[in-house]
């Protein structure tokens, strides 16, 4: 049966997903890559890159869950990138080149239309702007009977999780405090929704915690 998650999301001791002021220059925000240093050094990270070193383990094997056997992969508009309002033009094409690591149909919500995307790699971008359950009806469509990953950023995790969509979440808690930045359970009752933890797995550079239903 398919499910729909939330997976390898990176969140501060003080419940921030993200650091402020996203730009070109800081696609996680400032301060915001402090979050990923369990991830940038495992092999599934440098593979992503095209490369064939990196570190195996446990927190690589939660980066690899974090990313295979989704059929397809749901995005806030900030996740593909740092354009604000009207799409300029068609040039801006995502943070990850010609090549992005979904490999499967992906949906990114937005407020403005957009004609879908083909990449290399089997990633398509399909642009939804009628809101978060047509895109989710679409994504059920194109996974067939594969998982779907909510792939962020923080509100739209949160808005998923609120309606009751989410029935996984894998969280990896790094050491560190942001002090600000953009939060994950702001309005969110997570014992109200149902969830309980049903993994607890410390390493060396984060904390992972996996809360399902």
């Amino acid at each position: 049966m398919t499910k729909v998650k939330v997976a390898g999301f990176g969140i501060s001791l003080d419940g921030f997903a993200a650091g402020t002021a996203q730009s070109l220059e800081n696609p996680l925000g400032v301060r915001g890559p402090e979050l990923f240093q369990w991830f940038f050094p495992t092999r599934t990270f440098r593979q992503m890159q095209g490369k064939e070193d990196g570190e195996t383990g446990l927190d690589d094997a939660f980066a690899r869950r974090a990313m295979d056997g989704f059929g397809a992969f749901i995005l806030g508009r900030n996740m593909f990138g740092p354009i604000r309002g009207e799409w300029p033009d068609d040039e801006w094409k995502g943070w990850w080149g010609d090549s992005p690591p979904y490999h499967a149909p992906t949906f990114v919500l937005t407020h403005y239309p957009r004609p879908s995307i083909e990449m290399l790699g089997g990633t398509t971008f399909h642009f939804v702007s009628e809101g978060i359950e047509v895109a989710l009806r679409k994504a059920r469509e194109a996974a067939g009977p594969k998982d779907i990953k909510i792939g962020g950023g923080a509100d739209t995790v949160r808005q998923y999780v609120q309606a009751g969509y989410v029935d996984e979440i894998h969280l990896a808690l790094a050491p560190v405090v942001l002090g600000q930045g953009e939060p994950l359970f702001s309005g969110l009752d997570l014992r109200a929704l149902g969830y309980r933890t049903v993994e607890h797995v410390p390493t060396d550079r984060a904390t992972h915690i996996v809360l399902a239903k």
